[in-house]
């Protein structure tokens, strides 16, 4: 029998998950898309028609309105319908609230992101011991399948360590985890996703380095690194989530994580945030009026929706891993590259939506067809790599391994 499909959330990642879920509707039984206005998740059907993109016409998505923080209602809209794989792709604030609505139901749960806690900025680490962890003893008692982190990073980078590990290392020293957007979107100034979320990992850095958390400043490390199809790019040391279940699965000395901005990102960033305008903290106007400032930002910055029509250029994410195969020194760097307008062309979405809402959808697949059915919450590094790079590789996500990478590349 097939399974019937939830997403949860309709910004610019559930936009890219529901056109693949589309577009392997075969695979699967009745599909849901649901959040809490309608009209976001209808925009969303109709793209889905528009490129036609329904590989089975006629298992088409049905929309729903749902307040997600509302648990007893969600879990009555999942029994409702039916749904056994929950895909939750709406703000990190939400996690935990729909994990609980998945564990009470016996739904499989796929998620993007560590979950946040809107008083919280930049917890102590490990994140994920701080709220998901917390919940794998129910998950694994009611037979629930979680997957953690599966967007790119987190999520298909972890599976590049898994995948180091399982194919190409007896051994791995150190982890450097490099994603740039080598694109342009036309906008004097612009976050590729969610800008509250986006801002809110920008506090601190916590990162492992010599088998233990370091924290260090925002934006202090910088290095250049010769992309292969992008070229040279900086690359600042960064805080993420995937830095979080990879310290504790994988036996690596340093796992560190860095994203490329721009000295036009840096400069608008700096003066954002020295003047108060990315704090979370609610502030009063001269007029009384409590505002928070992010929240004021956010709704002063494009939509990442938007931006998909006028992007140009590539993203290249990837792993560069350095450690030993038959007592000799090896390094790799595993690595995707995605085209902007390949994604608009296909999708109407630009590629850093594309790499987040592809593998979900495979997850969600490997979920259906018995592979990653695991019946307990693992993060991706914990599943078989294989199935999942080799499925991404057929839904437009291409794996390359590039051997004997010199260290000179990093300048």
């Amino acid at each position: 029998m097939k399974r019937n499909v939830l997403v949860i959330g309709a910004g610019a990642v559930a936009h890219v998950v529901c056109h693949k879920l589309a577009q392997n509707n075969d695979v699967f039984g009745k599909m849901y898309i649901a959040s809490r206005t309608l009209k976001s998740c209808d925009a969303i059907l109709d793209s889905i028609k528009k490129k036609k993109n329904y590989k089975n016409p006629d298992n088409e998505f049905s929309s729903k309105q749902i307040d997600v923080f509302d648990v007893p209602a969600l879990i009555d809209l999942i029994k409702q319908l039916n749904i056994s794989i929950v895909i939750n792709v709406a703000s990190a604030f939400c996690n935990m609230s729909i994990l609980e609505a998945c564990i009470q139901t016996g739904s499989a749960y796929i998620d993007t992101a560590i979950h946040e806690d809107p008083k919280k900025v930049c917890e102590n680490p490990p994140w994920y011991a701080n709220y998901e962890w917390k919940r794998k003893d129910r998950c694994t008692e009611k037979k629930v399948t979680a997957i953690l982190g599966c967007g790119f990073d987190p999520g298909v980078v972890n599976a590049y360590c898994a995948l180091a590990v399982k194919h190409h290392f007896d051994k791995i020293a150190t982890i450097d985890i490099m994603d740039v957007n080598a694109g342009s979107h036309g906008k004097y100034f612009a976050t590729n996703f969610d800008p509250e979320i986006n801002f809110r990992e920008f506090h601190k850095v916590w990162t492992w380095i010599d088998n233990q958390w370091v924290q260090k400043p925002v934006h202090a490390d910088k290095l250049v690194y010769d992309f292969p199809v992008v070229g040279e790019q900086p690359v600042y040391l960064t805080g993420h989530d995937e830095l979080h279940s990879l310290s504790k699965n994988i036996k690596a000395k340093s796992i560190r994580f860095w994203m490329g901005f721009s000295d036009h990102y840096i400069n608008v960033f700096t003066v954002l945030k020295k003047i108060g305008l990315l704090s979370e903290k609610p502030v009063k106007t001269a007029e009384g009026l409590e505002v928070v400032p992010l929240k004021v930002v956010k709704a002063c910055l494009p939509n990442p929706k938007t931006l998909a029509p006028n992007y140009t250029g590539k993203t290249c994410i990837g792993c560069l891993i350095k450690g030993k195969k038959d007592k000799k020194n090896k390094e790799l760097f595993i690595y995707n590259i995605c085209d902007h307008k390949d994604c608009y062309n296909e999708v109407e979405a630009q590629a850093i939506s594309y790499t987040a809402g592809v593998p979900p959808v495979v997850a969600a697949m490997l979920i259906a067809n018995g592979t990653w059915d695991v019946k307990t919450m693992v993060n991706v590094e914990e599943l078989d790599p294989d199935p999942f790079i080799e499925l991404l590789g057929k839904n437009g996500l291409s794996t390359a391994v590039l051997e004997n990478t010199p260290s000179k590349k990093f300048i």
